[in-house]
């Protein structure tokens, strides 16, 4: 286990998929990966007071991660998404509104989470009520660094959202359709790489990573150094959570003084692991990364 933690902030919730519920919400597949990768990882969201939070306080549990900072709401259910998969295993989201992760608090204990924390991992979704919104933005100021994957879901964002969010933010993921939508708000219209720089450049950040789907990432640091992976071919079983476990995956890397490079190649390689499997969050075992990786 490293010395190093995160703070993730957000929702959690239930996919509904044909085949089942699955716990499921961006920021907790991030946490719940990172710590099962070695960093010590912390989910600040909110659950109903239901039958479905109890369940996501114990599959948190299960997977050892601490549940101080998950909330929870008397008058507003736990969350669910209902999730349709097309041929290619690629979902579809219904994300129900309202529900408890829309009014995260601001609490003295979810403070020093993030004060203690090496970095704040957030997303753009949690952020469509105000009250989740607001708490969010008072934690940010307290963060070391802050990490943005701004994870797109119609209709819950804006071009005025988006720059919220990437004027607090130190490092911000994006994919790359993601990437021209964002950058055709600004009238730039370029390649990847320099539609990366310009979103780099026009915020300060300290870096930008680029997903592509099944053909790997690229990194673009504060200084345009530029990083490059051309991703693993898999059979996919779903891409659900496959870009978080990514973000999960380079981040543990980068936070423990690892290159860029390599950090994208651990990347790429666990999120096309977990491409290959049912879900969210699979177990990840350290024999099936190498398999993959060295094949």
């Amino acid at each position: 286990m490293s010395d190093k933690n995160i703070v993730c902030f957000g929702e959690v919730l239930w996919d509904l998929l044909p085949s089942g519920k699955i716990a499921g919400g961006a920021p907790m597949n991030v946490a719940v990966h990172a710590n099962q990768l070695g960093l010590k990882a912390t989910m600040i969201s909110t659950v109903g007071n239901d039958e479905l939070g109890e369940s996501i306080k114990s599959f948190l549990i299960n997977r050892n991660l601490s549940i101080e900072n998950i909330q929870t709401s008397h008058k507003y259910q736990t969350g669910i998404v209902e999730v349709i998969l097309d041929e290619k295993g690629s979902p579809s989201y219904k994300i129900i509104k309202p529900v408890a992760w829309d009014f995260i608090e601001q609490t003295d204990l979810a403070k020093k989470a993030v004060q203690d924390a090496d970095a704040l991992v957030f997303g753009s979704l949690a952020l469509r009520n105000e009250v989740s919104k607001n708490t969010l933005l008072e934690l940010q100021s307290l963060a070391k660094l802050r990490v943005l994957d701004i994870n797109l879901r119609k209709p819950f964002y804006s071009p005025e959202l988006a720059k919220e969010l990437f004027d607090i933010a130190d490092v911000v993921k994006v994919n790359d359709e993601e990437l021209e939508m964002i950058c055709a708000w600004y009238g730039q219209s370029g390649d990847e790489i320099s539609n990366a720089k310009y979103l780099k450049n026009l915020y300060n950040l300290k870096g930008i990573i680029v997903t592509r789907g099944g053909n790997g990432a690229f990194f673009v640091d504060e200084n345009d150094e530029f990083a490059e992976h051309p991703g693993f071919k898999v059979t996919v079983c779903d891409t659900i959570g496959s870009g978080d476990s990514f973000l999960a995956s380079f981040i543990t890397k980068w936070l423990n003084g690892a290159s860029a490079s390599k950090a994208l190649k651990f990347a790429c390689v666990v999120g096309a692991y977990v491409a290959t499997q049912k879900g969210a969050t699979p177990i990840i075992c350290e024999e099936d990364i190498l398999n993959l990786m060295n094949n």
